[in-house]
């Protein structure tokens, strides 16, 4: 199983999240943000923060000039 709580975790699930709205016409921005040790982890983490609201996306791509 992957760790997600850890950078290249939380980028590759990024990465994912963008990609996978993008095929589905969505603009999503996806962010990693880095916040330290976690006790109850004992472990730092990277936290995944996306501009979706209820994990749906709020802007549809551009349309491409034919």
């Amino acid at each position: 199983m992957a760790d997600l709580c850890n950078r290249d975790g939380a980028d590759r699930l990024a990465s994912k999240i963008q990609d996978f709205w993008r095929k589905q016409g969505f603009d999503v921005v996806v962010e990693m943000r880095d916040e330290g040790f976690v006790s109850t982890m004992r472990s730092s983490r990277t936290d995944v923060r996306s501009n979706m609201i209820n994990g749906m996306p709020t802007k549809q791509l551009m349309a491409e000039p034919a």
